[in-house]
Order: structure tokens, then C-alpha cells, then sequence
């Protein structure tokens, strides 16, 4: 007797539009492989024909509680405004299907809370959409910092220097908010667009669990005419459940005069090692010897779902892992309002190729290298005589920060 092959399990998928056509994209190659297929889809207006080739003819709904349970699926992937996760998930959870959440997971900690305690209650597996943690070089780092490749770590940068424009802000009513129709939203620069700088330093700390966060300081600021960050920093420090202590200093910004790749440095007493996450790329330094760049592969964090769901291969990205993380958003939550630069910290410049308008904050770049690069903060930075006039807007930041606010510990 011939054994048949494991059927494709059904998912539905929440939000197929904006990022989401990234799901939809890696749910049509999985589903070529056999692993899956595309039972519904849940959207405020249906798919087109062009937008599901090659994945058949899914069921569509607004409704997503009554789309999985006339699809049975197994799976549902959510890539839905930041303020609908926590429900979403549970929706799932509450008819016994497994789920991989876009990042961030909540827009508060008590609302993770809830999503994480009601996922455990239900039995079933969470995946959290950072997929740069599925990438092989967060553990071959770690092993480095293990083997003592760089000394002792003295600390860990995340630099994000991106561009958002005009279009981006008003593509949908929650962008840029902090807040809307009275529920949290906390879309900013650190707790969604560059949320993976920070997570993944985290992760490549070891303390990257809720318990582990000892403090957090935050600056945060705002060129575009928005309520949340576009341009800020933030300080964690650790104590993980060995004892040890870590420190992380992300800066980032949505106002970067030349868009680069974002990255993570681990600085050490011996050298140092940095990973541009989204290409999977490592470089090591040490005194005495030529640097060493390596690339590493990568596993996509609904297959790692999937193969968890078949064999018992361990998750990725489990809630847990993200606790230290939402202890950030929290700060973010409940910081005082981002700072408005001064009209003279921006210039607005056209967009290209008929694109819309953008701010830019001259001199950002350099500044959000530099604090990776020092572990300082901008108001820290605008000390110095030699960065004093790429921060100049920082320089009243120190009175504005909120030290250890939301830190939970």
C-alpha cells in the first residue's frame, strides 16, 4: 500500500491588500509546493481575478468568524490596521485555528496580553510576523558573541534610515495614528514600520521575553504632519534570567535624506559584527584581521507554522518572544506626545516619477548611524560638537525624554 501524500491545509487569509499582497504572494509559492491552498480570503472589497491567478476560488467575506468556519480552515494569516490584531487573532483562536500575526502584535500591552492569554486558553499556535527572525544569522551571531568573536558585548545599535511619503500617511485612516475612534493604535516609527530593527536586537540580546526588560528611555519626534513618530530613539536595557545585562540603542527615521538597508551592530570590547536583516548579511570585524562578510539563508515564518503544525518543529516567533518588544510599544503608548520638529529641522521635497511630496530632516542620516554606531540617544548626540549640528532639534531633548516610563520591570 502507497502512502498518500499530507493534504494542503486551508488558509484564509485577512487583509490580502497593501503588505498583504506579500501574504498573498508567499501563500500562492507555498501552495505550488503542496503545503497549503488558499480556502478564503477577508477583505473589505473582493479580490480580483487577477489578484487570486494561480490560487483558484478562494471564498471572500468581510466576516472573518463565519469565513473560517465555512472554509474549516487551519490556518488564518492576519494582516490587518494594527488596532484589529488582538481581535482578529482571538476570532481564530476561539474556532480552533492557528494563526501568524503581522507585527506589531498589539498596540498595547494589555491588549497582547489578552491576545497571547486567549491564544494559550484555546490551544492553538501563534506565529508573530517578524521574519527577520527567521533568518539563520540571528543564531549564527549569537554563536559568534558565544565564542567570544568580539570580546565582551558592550551594547547593541539598530539604525533605520528610511523615507515615507505623503501617499503613505493618508493611504488608510489609521497611518500615522496614535490613536482612532478612541482605541490605541501606536502606528510610529519604532513600533511598525522599523519594528523589526528593534526586535531583532532584542532577539540577538537574549532578552527578548516581557520579564527581561529593565528600562526604557524614548525621544521621540515627528517632521510629518501626523500624531505618532516618524523620527526617534529609544534605549533598552536588559537583565535577562541569568543575570546578565544588555543594553540596545535603536535610532531610526522616516525623514532619511538617502533611503539605506537597516541594520543591527553588536559592539564588543574585540571588534564587532553587523547584520543588514532584511538581506541576511553578516559582516565580522576584529582587530588584527580582515573583515569577513557571509550571507545566510532565511526560513519564512508560515512554512516554520506549518512544519510546527505537522511535526512539532519549533516556532519562531511564539507571543513570548515578543513580550520585550510590546514593552516598547507600551512606552510608546504612553509617552507624551511625539516633539514636532521645527519648520527649519525639515524640507519637503517632490516626489519622483510623479510620486507624492516627502520631509526630509537634513542630516538625519548621519545621525541615526552615529547613534548606532555610539549607543547614544539624539539628545546625547547633539552634546557633541561634532554632530551637534546634524541634532540641533535634539538638543532640548533631554528634558523631554521619558526616562523609564513603561519599562515594566
Amino acid at each position: 500500500m502507497t502512502s498518500s501524500a499530507p493534504r494542503p491545509l486551508p488558509v484564509v487569509l485577512a487583509g490580502a491588500r497593501g503588505h498583504g499582497r506579500w501574504h498573498l504572494a508567499n501563500i500562492r509559492r507555498l501552495a505550488e509546493e503542496g503545503r497549503v491552498r488558499l480556502a478564503g480570503v477577508c477583505e473589505l472589497a473582493p479580490l480580483t481575478d487577477g489578484e487570486l491567478d494561480g490560487l483558484g476560488d478562494p471564498e471572500q467575506s468581510t466576516d472573518l468568524a463565519a469565513l473560517l468556519e465555512r472554509t474549516g480552515a487551519r490556518v488564518a494569516v492576519i494582516c490587518t490596521p494594527i488596532h484589529t490584531h488582538a481581535d482578529l487573532a482571538l476570532t481564530a483562536a476561539e474556532r480552533g485555528v492557528h494563526v501568524l500575526l503581522e507585527k506589531p502584535p498589539a498596540p498595547s500591552y494589555a491588549e497582547f496580553e489578552r491576545m497571547a492569554d486567549g491564544v494559550r486558553a484555546a490551544g492553538v499556535a501563534c506565529q508573530i510576523g517578524f521574519q527577520s527572525l527567521g533568518s539563520h544569522a540571528v543564531t549564527a551571531i549569537r554563536d559568534l558573541v558565544a565564542d567570544g568573536a568580539i570580546g565582551t558585548v558592550r551594547g547593541i545599535g539598530a539604525a533605520g534610515a528610511w523615507t515615507r511619503d505623503r501617499a503613505y500617511w493618508s493611504r488608510a485612516p489609521w497611518a500615522g495614528r496614535r490613536r482612532l475612534d478612541g482605541r490605541d493604535v501606536v502606528d510610529g516609527v519604532l513600533t511598525n514600520p522599523l519594528a523589526h530593527a528593534v526586535a531583532t536586537a532584542l532577539r540577538i540580546d537574549g532578552g527578548d521575553r516581557a520579564e527581561d526588560v529593565a528600562g526604557i528611555e524614548l525621544e521621540l519626534y515627528r517632521a510629518n504632519d501626523i500624531e505618532s513618530d516618524d523620527t526617534s530613539c529609544a534605549r533598552i536595557r536588559t537583565v535577562r534570567g541569568d543575570g546578565t545585562r544588555g543594553e540596545i540603542t535603536a535610532a531610526v527615521t522616516l525623514c532619511a535624506e538617502r533611503p539605506g538597508e537597516p541594520y543591527v551592530v553588536v559592539h564588543g570590547t574585540e571588534g564587532r559584527i553587523t547584520f543588514w536583516y532584511k538581506e541576511d548579511r553578516v559582516r565580522l570585524e576584529r582587530r588584527g584581521r580582515e573583515p569577513e562578510t557571509t550571507e545566510h539563508a532565511r526560513t519564512d515564518l508560515l512554512h516554520n507554522l506549518l512544519d510546527h503544525l505537522a511535526g512539532g518543529t519549533e516556532l519562531l516567533v511564539p507571543p513570548e518572544r515578543t513580550g520585550a518588544f510590546m514593552r516598547l510599544v507600551e512606552a510608546v503608548r504612553t509617552a507624551p506626545e511625539p516633539r514636532p520638529l521645527p519648520p527649519d529641522a525639515w524640507r519637503a521635497e517632490p516626489g519622483a516619477a510623479g510620486g507624492s511630496a516627502r520631509r526630509v530632516v537634513p542630516g538625519i542620516d548621519a545621525l541615526v548611524a552615529e547613534g548606532a554606531g555610539r549607543l547614544a540617544l539624539y539628545s546625547e548626540l547633539a552634546a557633541l560638537p561634532e554632530t551637534a549640528g546634524q541634532a540641533g532639534w535634539a538638543a532640548t531633548a533631554a528634558t523631554a525624554a521619558t526616562a523609564g516610563e513603561g519599562s515594566g520591570r
